[in-house]
């Protein structure tokens, strides 16, 4: 592996960090731990905080891109209760999937893609049809049915 000498491009690479919060809750958990692609799977080197009342959690940095990790708590290995998405790894269980965005703008299109469709108007409650969309309804704009993505 090449090592890059320029501490111009380090300093920049470091500036692209995305700050990331592991969150998990056990009461009856005694050490929680969080291991992935990002830590060469090395639980030892993301240990959570607790609370102390079973909410744990561990702040860090990432790269934006996609990873791939398990918690470890009490020692055994599971998937994120709170992740979206899982993926199944070579051991028979399942990896949870952790996106970082390259920017808050970049992470809300890319939750926004996940959501339904939702067309922002009322149906008439005796027909069951959709009110007919015209200048001054404040359901549309630019003469279209505004829609959003929730």
């Amino acid at each position: 592996m090449k090592h890059n000498h320029n501490h111009d491009n380090a300093a920049a690479a470091e500036s692209q960090l995305v700050p990331v919060r592991f969150e998990f809750t056990d009461p009856t958990a005694t050490s929680v731990c969080v291991a992935g692609d990002f830590n060469h799977w090395q639980p030892e080197s993301k240990s959570l905080h607790t609370s102390g009342t079973g909410h744990w959690w561990k702040e860090t940095a990432l790269a934006p891109g996609t990873y791939e990790y398990c918690l470890v708590v009490d020692g055994k290995w599971m998937p994120d209760p709170q992740a979206a998405t899982t993926v199944p790894n070579p051991f028979g269980g399942r990896n949870s999937v952790l996106i970082v965005a390259a920017s808050p703008l970049a992470a809300h299109l890319a939750d926004a893609e996940k959501q339904p469709l939702i067309i922002d108007h009322f149906c008439d409650s005796s027909t069951g049809e959709l009110p007919t969309a015209d200048k001054t309804s404040p359901l549309t704009k630019n003469n279209q049915p505004i829609i959003k993505k929730t």
